[in-house]
């Protein structure tokens, strides 16, 4: 494969930190999801509003009915569904008596899966507490039924569909996956990988860490699994930025691979991308070690193409529809007043160019 460039073409800042982002198919409207709300902004301009206010921070946003309408999903447990012919909030739902950590949009767009769950300690070893709600919702996009209330183990902090809209996956704090049938609601596969958990023996004792983000490779065979390695002080978060692909629908799902040895540096990674045309995908996050924070790796093999040090905690990674572009967003720092006692955008967003050669 030739080698790739990543040349940034855009860069603006949001007020607030992004935690979620979504663009529309035509890549020139931008909706984030942040923690004092809403924000729509032009990609052209960098220019951007806020047009709907949250109680909590939005963990979630997706485009749906052609970018007529979005939803967000939040850390109140409540999914909004917005219209932008009217710019009001069409529908709310409380989904969760707990955060929204994740919420997914299948490709087909006719269901939401959104994730939620506290990690509260049940035992000796700190091992979670069973839930206390469905830890995954699957609701109809359009009218917000629920579809299944499928069982996890709290909290889990990532969720994805398969590319044809049949299966969805969850994973949790203690690097546990499960997989659904998303039309009869029965479990297909379940594992766990302890890579991807620390339990603190030094500073606290409790676990830290987990699955915070995955995707079904585009033919449905494989999950691709991003998080942190574990660390003997997880309050450090100086374990080993780590991806890992395993085989899910074998008898007894296995690894196939993960990050090659002497490519990783360390800090905890939320995002993951598949390249719509190319065996690629993304990885980023934050950086707490070492040169990278977001890179692309070959699909196939694993090999490390390309990399950024952004200087900022990225929370999201998407591609364009025609794969030529690479979105980026993220957080930048803590909130400061300036001189006017306004807060300091902190919030970044960025357009990079995929060049081939």
């Amino acid at each position: 494969m030739q080698p790739l460039k990543l040349n940034r073409i855009q860069d603006f800042r949001l007020p607030m930190a992004v935690l979620g982002a979504a663009l529309t198919p035509e890549a020139d409207l931008l909706v984030t999801g942040c923690m004092d709300g809403v924000y729509l902004s032009d990609m052209q301009s960098g220019e951007s509003r806020r047009v709907a206010e949250r109680s909590s921070y939005v963990s979630g946003v997706a485009w749906l009915l052609n970018s007529q309408q979005f939803v967000s999903a939040g850390y109140d447990g409540k999914l909004h569904w917005f219209d932008r012919v009217t710019e009001s909030i069409s529908r709310e739902q409380q989904v969760h008596q707990f955060w929204s950590w994740d919420m997914a949009l299948s490709p087909d767009q006719r269901m939401i899966a959104s994730v939620t769950g506290q990690y509260l300690a049940g035992g000796y070893r700190y091992e979670p507490q069973p839930e206390r709600e469905p830890s995954v919702v699957l609701l109809d996009a359009q009218t917000g039924t629920r579809l299944f209330e499928l069982p996890h183990v709290p909290s889990v902090q990532a969720v994805c569909f398969s590319s044809d809209s049949h299966y969805v996956a969850a994973g949790n704090l203690m690097g546990e996956v499960r997989i659904w049938d998303c039309h009869t609601g029965e479990l297909q596969a379940n594992w766990n990988t302890e890579d991807f958990t620390s339990w603190g023996i030094i500073k606290s004792h409790s676990y830290l860490g987990g699955i915070f983000a995955m995707r079904f490779t585009p033919n449905g065979e494989q999950l691709i699994l991003a998080g942190m390695g574990p660390m003997r002080d997880p309050m450090a978060g100086n374990g080993k930025q780590l991806w890992q692909k395993w085989n899910w629908r074998a008898e007894e799902p296995n690894k196939a691979a993960e990050i090659n040895k002497g490519e990783a540096g360390e800090g905890l990674m939320e995002a993951l991308a598949i390249h719509p045309t190319r065996p690629v995908f993304a990885m980023g996050g934050r950086l707490r070690g070492g040169d990278w924070n977001v890179a692309l790796f070959h699909l196939d093999t694993g090999e490390r193409l390309t990399t950024l040090k952004t200087g900022y905690r990225v929370t999201g990674i998407e591609f364009t529809d025609d794969g030529n572009r690479m979105l980026v967003t993220g957080t930048q720092g803590q909130p400061k007043p300036n001189k006017e006692g306004q807060w300091e955008p902190f919030g970044r967003v960025e357009l990079y160019e995929i060049i081939t050669g």
